[in-house]
C-alpha cells in the first residue's frame, strides 16, 4: 500500500494537505537513476513515505499502524549500516512541520535515535556530523492507483491540535552482542562461513570503505614548553642516534617519500625529517607545532613500513627516543645510550617476571597480578601527544626487548604519580596481551590473523611509552563486525582475542566469559565497544605458528615450540608421593626428527626447520569451524595416537624422496567430514560395509483413508469387491498364429485353401 502514490482523481484532497507526496517505487527509481547525491536525501524521502501516511490517516487505522511499524524498521535497518546519522528534527517539507502537528503516540518511538556521546568531555568529537535536511528530489507522480492502496481518513485532523514537534529521544549505544551474557557461545556457522574467501574479503572491504575516517590527532596533550633552542639539538640527536650494533636508525625516516600522504588519515601535506629541520632553522615553529609534526612523521613511518619489519622497529625506537628527549626528565647525553631502547620498563612480554619473584637468571620483575593503588591518584583519563587515553582503551606501548612488536595492552587505570621522585607525572596501568610469538605452543597450532592472548600481567607504564591507540575485539564480535568510533578507525591496528595464556604453566584457555576480561567499571556498560555489523559472520584467516612457517627463528622471540602435559590427579610423582604435578616439556626442540605419530602437537620431538632428506613433510590440516584450539594439556593421560594418514598407508618413510604431499585446498576440504580428535579430513579406501538402508515405500495416509471409505461403501453389498483381497489375475490370452489367421481370412472370403 506504500509502493505507489495515491490516485489524484480519487483523493485530490490528499495532494492539497500533503506538501511532499512520496512512494517507495519512486524512491527505488531515483536510486536506480543515481539521482541522490547524498544518502540523507534517500532517507528523507523514505521517511516522508511513512510520515505522510501517519499525518493523513486516523491513528487507529491499520495504515497508520503499518506506517509506524515500517518507520521503525527503516530506522533500525539504517542504524545497522555505516550510513550518516539523520538529523533529529522531522523534514521541513513533512506535513507535520508544515501544519505544525505532532506525530501520534504510537509513532513516537519510530523517530531516528541520536547516538549518545561515549566517554568524558575530553573525547574527540563524533566523526559523523548530522547534515541539514536537503531539498526533496522526487516530484509527485500522477499515475492513477486504486483507492485502497492508501486509504485516507475522511476528515483531516485540524492543524491546530498541537503546536510543537516532539523532540527525538536519545538512544544508548547498545552493542549488537553483549560483552557478557553468562559467556558468549560459539557462533553457529558452517564450514563455508569459516573460510575467508573472496566474498568475505569483499564484505570486510565494503564495510570498512564506508566507515568514518579518523580525524587525526586532537589538540590535547602536546608539549607547549619546548624552547626553540632545543628543536635543532633534538633533531640532530635523532638523526645521529645509533643502536648497539652501530646502525643509524634515522635512515628509515629519511627513506620516507616527502610527498606521500598518510593513508586513512587527514594528513596530505608533504612531510619529512629534512623538511622539519629546515622549518626549525627558519624559526617557523611554535612548541606544539613542532611536537605535532614530529609525531605525524612517526605516524607516517608506522604506516609506511610493514609491521615487525626492521624499518618499522627503527621508527618506533626513534619515536620513543624523541618522547624521552621532550619529557620532563630527558636522558643524559649526548651520546645517548639506553639498554631498554628508552622504554619505561626493563622487560617485556614473554621475558618479564612478576614483582617479588625470585629468578636465578636475574630477569627483573616488573608486572603484578592486580592493579596497584600505592602512591598514585586515579583519574578518568590522561592526554598525551594528541591522544586521550581512558579506561578500557587498547594501546601500543614501547617494547624494550623487541621494538618491532610493541606491547599490546588494555588500560585498567589512569593515574597521576604521587611518589616524591615522580610527583605529578601521569601514567597508565595496562593488562598485557601476548602475541603468538611470545607464547609456547604446539607446532600444529594455528592462529587467527592478528590474534593475541590475554594474560594476568598488569604493568605500570609512563605516558612516554605510548605509541598509538589500537583496538582488540573478542571473537564473538570480531566475526560479526568492526568497532564503532571512537574505539577504532580504518587504518588503526586491529587484533582479535579468543583465549587466555598462562605463561607460568604455558597453557591456553578459551575465553567463555568475556565480561571477566575488561575493567569492572565497563563490564555492565551497554556503550562498550559497539560494532558496525557485517552482512554475515566473517572469520579471519588462520596461519601456522610463526616458528613453523619460517617467519621466526628460535631465539628471535621469547616464545617457541613446546607442549605441556598435566598428570592426572593421584598419579605418583617422581621421588615418591601422590599429588598433582605438571611435567613440562616446553623448551624449543632442536632440529632432528619428525614425529609422524602425533597429530596434536604432544610428541616428544617436533621438528622445526627445512625438510629432512629422505623424510616427507606432513601437511598442516585445516581446522574445523566448530573445533576449538587444541589445548596443550589434558586432565586425562593422552591416548596413543594412531597414524592413519594416506602417507603412512602408502608406505610412509619407505617412500623416501618419491613421496610428494600437498595440502588439501580449503575450498575442497570444506566438503568433507573431519575427525573430531585429530581434525583431519576423513578418507576411506572403500565404501562402508554397514550402510543403513532406507525403509521401503509405504502407503500414504490419503490412500489408506481412501481404502477405508471404500470398505464402508461395499460393506452391505455381498456382490461388492473385497478390497482387502487383491483381485485374481486373469489368464493371459494366447494369440493365434499367422497361419491360423490366414485360414480364418480365406474362410470368410469363401476362397478355397491351397
Amino acid at each position: 500500500m506504500f509502493l505507489n502514490l495515491v490516485d489524484k482523481d480519487y483523493w485530490a484532497e490528499y495532494y492539497e494537505l500533503v506538501p511532499s507526496p512520496r512512494a517507495l517505487n519512486g524512491v527505488k527509481e531515483a536510486l536506480a537513476k543515481n539521482t541522490y547525491k547524498d544518502p540523507l536525501q534517500a532517507y528523507e524521502d523514505l521517511n516522508l513515505v511513512f510520515l505522510n501516511a501517519l499525518f493523513y490517516n486516523e491513528e487507529t487505522s491499520q495504515i497508520s499502524k503499518d506506517a509506524a511499524q515500517l518507520k521503525r524498521m527503516l530506522d533500525e535497518e539504517w542504524r545497522k549500516r555505516p550510513l550518516p546519522t539523520p538529523p533529529e528534527a522531522l523534514p521541513p517539507t513533512s506535513a507535520q512541520v508544515v501544519h505544525k502537528v505532532s506525530l501520534p503516540e504510537h509513532a513516537l518511538a519510530s523517530t531516528f535515535p541520536t547516538p549518545a556521546v561515549i566517554g568524558s568531555s575530553a573525547d574527540p568529537a563524533p566523526t559523523t556530523t548530522p547534515m541539514l535536511p536537503t531539498t526533496p528530489v522526487l516530484q509527485p507522480e500522477s499515475t492513477p492507483q486504486s483507492a485502497f492502496q492508501l486509504a485516507p481518513r475522511m476528515t483531516p485532523a485540524p492543524p491546530t491540535r498541537a503546536t510543537a514537534v516532539p523532540r527525538t529521544p536519545e538512544r544508548q549505544m547498545t552493542p549488537e552482542i553483549d560483552v557478557d551474557g553468562g559467556g558468549s557461545p560459539e557462533p553457529e556457522t558452517t564450514a563455508q562461513d569459516m573460510a575467508l574467501d573472496g566474498e568475505s574479503d569483499a564484505i570486510v572491504q565494503q564495510l570498512e570503505k564506508g566507515l568514518p575516517r579518523w580525524e587525526g590527532f586532537a589538540d590535547v596533550g602536546w608539549a607547549n614548553d619546548i624552547p626553540e633552542e632545543r628543536f635543532l639539538p633534538t633533531l640532530q640527536a635523532i638523526s645521529q642516534y645509533q643502536d648497539s650494533n652501530g646502525n643509524r636508525l634515522a635512515s628509515s625516516l629519511e627513506a620516507l617519500p616527502e610527498e606521500t600522504e598518510i593513508l586513512e588519515t587527514p594528513y596530505k601535506n608533504p612531510l619529512s625529517l629534512s623538511l622539519i629541520e629546515s622549518r626549525a632553522k627558519e624559526r617557523k615553529y611554535h612548541s606544539a607545532e613542532f611536537d605535532k609534526d614530529m609525531e605525524t612523521l612517526f605516524l607516517k613511518g608506522r604506516r609506511w613500513y610493514e609491521p615487525t619489519s626492521d624499518g618499522y622497529a627503527n621508527v618506533l625506537v626513534l619515536q620513543r627516543f624523541y618522547q624521552a628527549l621532550v619529557s620532563p626528565e630527558p636522558p643524559s647525553g649526548p651520546p645517548y645510550t639506553s639498554k631498554t631502547n628508552f622504554a619505561g620498563l626493563p622487560a617485556s612480554p614473554g621475558i618479564a617476571k612478576p614483582l617479588h619473584s625470585t629468578d636465578a637468571e636475574g630477569v627483573p620483575g616488573v608486572t603484578a597480578y592486580r592493579v596497584s593503588t600505592k602512591d598514585r591518584q586515579f583519574v578518568d583519563s590522561v592526554q598525551y601527544k594528541g591522544w586521550t587515553i581512558k579506561m578500557a582503551d587498547w594501546v601500543h606501548l614501547a617494547n624494550c626487548d623487541d621494538p618491532c612488536r610493541p606491547i599490546i595492552g588494555q588500560v585498567f587505570r589512569c593515574w597521576i604519580s604521587e611518589e616524591p621522585s615522580k610527583k605529578g607525572h601521569p601514567g597508565i596501568t595496562v593488562c598485557w596481551y601476548f602475541r603468538p610469538e611470545q607464547t609456547y605452543h604446539p607446532a600444529m597450532r594455528q592462529f587467527w590473523e592478528g590474534e593475541v592472548f590475554k594474560t594476568s600481567h598488569f604493568a605500570d607504564h609512563p605516558v612516554e611509552d605510548l605509541i598509538e591507540k589500537v583496538a582488540c575485539q573478542f571473537t564473538a564480535r570480531h566475526i560479526r563486525g568492526r568497532p564503532r568510533p571512537p574505539y577504532w578507525y580504518p587504518g588503526w591496528p586491529l587484533f582479535v582475542c579468543d583465549s587466555r595464556y598462562n605463561d607460568r604453566e604455558r597453557i591456553f584457555v578459551k575465553i567463555k566469559n568475556w565480561n571477566s576480561c575488561v575493567p569492572e567499571e565497563v563490564r555492565k556498560s551497554a556503550e562498550f565497544m559497539p560494532i558496525y555489523p557485517f552482512e554475515r559472520p566473517v572469520f579471519p584467516r588462520r596461519f601456522a605458528s610463526p616458528f613453523v612457517a619460517g617467519k621466526l627463528l628460535p631465539g628471535r622471540a621469547p616464545g617457541g615450540i613446546g607442549d605441556v602435559i598435566e598428570r592426572p590427579e593421584g598419579e605418583k610423582l617422581e621421588g615418591g608421593g601422590i599429588g598433582r604435578k605438571r611435567t613440562r616439556r616446553n623448551a624449543p626442540t632442536a632440529p632432528g626428527r619428525i614425529d609422524m605419530t602425533d597429530r596434536v602437537g604432544q610428541s616428544k620431538g617436533l621438528y622445526v626447520g627445512p625438510p629432512i632428506q629422505g623424510q616427507p613433510t606432513p601437511a598442516t590440516p585445516a581446522p574445523h569451524p566448530h573445533q576449538a584450539y587444541p589445548h596443550q594439556h589434558s586432565r586425562l593421560p593422552p591416548r596413543p595416537a594412531v597414524d592413519r594418514s594416506i602417507l603412512t598407508a602408502a608406505g610412509g618413510a619407505a617412500l623416501g624422496t618419491n613421496g610428494l604431499t600437498e595440502r588439501l585446498p580449503s575450498e575442497t576440504g570444506k566438503y568433507f567430514d573431519r575427525d573430531p580428535e585429530t581434525n583431519e579430513v576423513l578418507w576411506f579406501a572403500a565404501p562402508p560395509i554397514d550402510v543403513a538402508h532406507p525403509p521401503g515405500p509405504q502407503y500414504s495416509l490419503e490412500y489408506l483413508n481412501f481404502l477405508a471409505q471404500k470398505r464402508r461403501r461395499v460393506a452391505d453389498d455381498v456382490d461388492g469387491m473385497d478390497v482387502d483381497q487383491p483381485p485374481a489375475k486373469k489368464q493371459a490370452e494366447v494369440r493365434p498364429t499367422m497361419a491360423e489367421q490366414v485360414q480364418k481370412l480365406l474362410a470368410e472370403l469363401n476362397v478355397p485353401s491351397p
